[in-house]
């Protein structure tokens, strides 16, 4: 019998030991933080994580890591690292639909974040938001007026959520409202990790003449728990690679224009 190769025994268990310190920390860690708890290199805590990763554990984003299923997506600031080029080009899509004085919902989402970069040099938008992000990206900023909703911040998003929130955007009429979600799947549309994001993306798409989804491909054939609505309530998909065949069909039979940022050209 071959003798155990040592240096997998502590590859193995240091992979444990991440995978500890992402559970006691709620789900996301620096990768910094993790050399320094580990006291190994950064370098050999990438190459732990890139293991983790191939076996589907957690999730490798810019400067640190998440973990996989936790029931928690990652706060924002981890978010705005995952696929940042695809964002980037989602939003430039959106932004160049969006004219000077158009109203819109912005919701709490990455994406959503990367959208209000894009929309700086737009003029006089009236935006109605709860990400606190999305608001400092625009306000006093070119004649724009942003209206924020009530309610108490989330410390891992900035977003505002509850019952206030809900009773504040109900008093609005906007032509856009831009929604985020976390997975997309061909039998059940567009979802979402979380019970409060699902309730405000739902009232929000009431209150706007055009419903529009940006989600970048990574989140083709994800899962998550909560659906934001039957698809047909949702106008728009905007993502940076064509879709899987079985997501494309349901788009197309739920009357959702898929929009491919590459070249910003509708389906």
């Amino acid at each position: 019998m071959a003798e155990p190769d040592p240096q997998q025994a502590f590859s193995n268990h240091r992979e444990r030991e991440i995978l500890d310190e992402l559970r006691l920390a709620g789900g996301s860690v620096r990768i910094q933080f993790l050399a320094e708890r580990l006291a190994v290199s950064e370098e050999t805590i990438r190459r732990n994580i890139r293991t983790l990763e191939a076996n589907g554990l957690v999730t490798k984003v810019h400067g640190g890591v998440h973990l996989k299923d936790s029931g928690n997506e990652p706060p924002l600031h981890f978010r705005m690292g995952e696929n940042p080029e695809a964002k980037r080009s989602i939003a430039a899509a959106v932004a160049s639909r969006i004219a000077d004085g158009d109203t819109l919902f912005l919701d709490i989402g990455s994406t959503t974040a990367f959208i209000a970069v894009a929309l700086q040099k737009h003029q006089n938008l009236f935006v109605v938001t709860n990400s606190l992000a999305v608001a400092q990206t625009l306000a006093t900023r070119n004649g724009n007026r942003v209206f924020f909703a009530g309610g108490e911040l989330r410390s891992h998003d900035g977003g505002a959520f509850g019952q206030e929130a809900i009773t504040f955007v109900r008093r609005f009429q906007v032509r856009y409202a831009i929604l985020s979600v976390t997975a997309i799947d061909a039998a059940h549309g567009f979802m979402l990790q979380d019970m409060n994001e699902a309730d405000f993306s739902r009232e929000a798409a009431k209150q706007a003449d055009c419903r529009m989804i940006v989600a970048d491909a990574g989140k083709f054939g994800r899962k998550a728990p909560i659906i934001i609505g039957a698809p047909s309530t949702y106008d728009m998909l905007v993502t940076d690679r064509r879709p899987p065949d079985d997501i494309a069909a349901m788009l197309a039979d739920n009357q959702v224009e898929l929009v491919l940022a590459s070249n910003q050209n509708p389906s």
